[in-house]
């Protein structure tokens, strides 16, 4: 609750005033029937057309401005809502971007996605119906039943007694709906998740003719979604046959008793009129009290998985003193480096890693999968951090360097080409977006893809889809490398980026990046020897640990390890001949 008053306090003016609108909408409401009451007794019991027309005249003029109320309360907590909700998306968005790849590994995108999108709907339409609902029912509720009593007391205690079991019936509802609509959120985060990985993988999906299997994967996690839904919302339903059954047992109650009153003398016919309008204002304004309550169990089941983002705890941020490098070359030193995903995790992906790589340098990086080379050179920029030893960047601990600062030096280049809706141009220039034109050609001409680019119609302003669906694999990753040398990193990390790449086409991209970014150090993984055969080292992992480290020539003659994959390689035809 304090969260969302903080949220609520800069659009304090609009909180104020929505409940002050509805006063007055609902105040209106209460005095319609008194007066309706008066017209009947004084105006139609002794035939005055006038007092009529008088009484019939301020109740039209009394409902317009009720109305009016009513609109200006909904405008001012529409605003409150919407923008509360804008600004905690935007806040939950900022906080994901802070997270480290362990803290996103804590969530799966489909349920960040769900909270980011239905969660955040559902606490705007709390408040929504909060600040109008909130005041209007209580204010219809307690004023009928005061109304009731100015009218007559022992009539009265009908009411106290409907709304009691009103609110007896809410309360054992509420109790029974915040697990189920947990349960529904859950399972929307499983549809999510489903669809997501579908249309993503669209097109393995065509190529190996899953749709069957991919329809029924779908149709099953949005059945249990159906299901959970139904059985929360079945609940929710019970509401209004019950509120029903307690509102014309009410009127039953009423006319009965008020027929005997009205024969004895001590009820007038119009008293049993305003009873009953007073009646059904107090008993819809409990249902609408019942409905802000159920939706704030859900709400609550939504706010909740909020505020497990906000309650993540960021486990890589920037030093307290942080240490700036004199000067810098580009040079890493691992030394007996350990990591493992789990903090507890028995099985650790790296096991005393040490290495140095000068300045300037290219280091290659081979291994079986999983031996976890993407890991060890994920922990170079911080994306994720050691658990045990440490990694110096230009001398310096990484973890004493600003995050800016280090990944400034050090560009990545994923193992998956993700690309972004838009033109190549943005793009590329989306690892420097103050770079000119002729620095993002020289970078694209360094990765080989200025001719291709080129040869579009549109050329460097053709317009990408999502993901870069328009253009192959190659294209797509040497799109990437070109953004990543835009950059103008010391460190650049290849991370198997030009597996899609054509033998001839990789070899020229190396040789373009030894002569136009010779003093960048450059780290390659790769599947194929050729890749990284001139690399100045060429590190061997296996099991998460160093199995080999040397030259190419030196590895031919030391390690076996290194020579079973060069002759595999040789059979199959993958060694690449100058």
């Amino acid at each position: 609750m304090k969260v969302i008053l903080e949220y609520l306090k800069p659009y304090r003016l609009f909180v104020v005033l929505a409940p002050m609108f509805m006063v007055l909408e609902a105040g209106i409401e209460l005095l319609l029937p008194k007066i309706m009451t008066k017209m009947i007794e004084y105006g139609v019991g002794n035939g005055d057309i006038g007092y009529v027309a008088k009484m019939g005249t301020t109740m039209v003029l009394l409902s317009l401005v009720g109305i009016m109320g009513g609109v200006l309360c909904l405008a001012c907590a529409a605003k409150v809502s919407q923008t509360v909700g804008r600004d905690l998306r935007k806040d939950l968005f900022t906080k994901i971007q802070s997270f480290s790849f362990r803290n996103i590994d804590t969530f799966q995108t489909p349920s960040l996605i769900t909270r980011l999108t239905n969660d955040i709907t559902q606490i705007q339409m709390v408040i929504l119906m909060s600040l109008r609902m909130l005041i209007r029912a209580p204010i219809l509720c307690f004023g009928s039943i005061i109304m009731a009593f100015t009218i007559d007391a022992k009539m009265a205690i009908i009411f106290v007694v409907a709304f009691a079991l009103l609110m007896l019936v809410t309360a054992v509802i509420m109790k029974q709906a915040a697990p189920r609509f947990m349960r529904v959120q859950n399972k929307l985060d499983a549809v999510n998740t489903v669809m997501r990985e579908c249309l993503a993988g669209i097109r393995v999906v065509k190529a190996f003719m899953r749709n069957e299997y991919e329809i029924e994967k779908f149709s099953n996690a949005n059945d249990e979604y159906k299901e959970a839904s139904i059985g929360a919302f079945r609940l929710v339903l019970m509401i209004m046959p019950l509120m029903m059954i307690i509102l014309n047992g009410s009127l039953v109650v009423i006319l009965w008793v008020g027929g005997y009153a009205v024969d004895a003398g001590t009820l007038q016919v119009q008293s049993i009129i305003a009873f009953n309008t007073y009646l059904i204002q107090m008993l819809m304004a409990v249902m609408m009290l019942a409905m802000v309550f159920l939706s704030m169990s859900r709400a609550k089941v939504s706010f909740e998985r909020v505020l497990e983002i906000f309650a993540e705890e960021v486990d890589i941020q920037n030093p307290k003193n942080p240490v700036t490098a004199e000067g810098s070359d580009g040079s890493i030193v691992f030394e007996n480096v350990s990591f493992s995903y789990g903090e507890n995790s028995e099985n650790s992906i790296l096991e005393n890693i040490s290495f140095t790589i000068k300045g300037g340098e290219t280091i290659g990086i081979l291994g079986e999968t999983g031996s976890g080379k993407s890991t060890l050179v994920n922990l170079i920029p911080r994306l994720y951090d050691v658990t045990a030893g440490r990694i110096l960047v230009d001398g310096i601990d990484v973890k004493n360097q600003t995050l800016e600062e280090l990944r400034k030096k050090v560009s990545v280049v994923l193992q998956e080409t993700i690309l972004f809706s838009g033109s190549i141009r943005s793009n590329i220039k989306w690892g420097n977006p103050d770079a000119t034109d002729e620095e993002m050609y020289e970078a694209a001409k360094a990765a080989k893809a200025h001719e291709f680019i080129m040869g579009f119609p549109e050329g460097y302003d053709t317009h990408l889809g999502q993901r870069g669906v328009n253009v192959s694999g190659g294209q797509k990753q040497r799109i990437s490398i070109a953004r990543a040398l835009l950059q103008k990193p010391e460190i650049i990390i290849f991370d198997d980026s030009t597996s899609a790449v054509d033998a001839i086409t990789e070899k020229n991209i190396r040789d373009s990046l030894q002569t136009a970014h010779k003093n960048t150090t450059k780290i390659i993984i790769a599947q194929r020897i050729a890749s990284v055969k001139d690399a100045d080292q060429i590190i061997v992992l296996k099991d998460g640990k160093i199995n080999a480290i040397g030259c190419h020539n030196v590895l031919m003659s030391t390690s076996e390890e290194y020579q079973a994959i060069f002759d595999s390689q040789t059979k199959k035809g993958v060694i690449f001949h100058e």
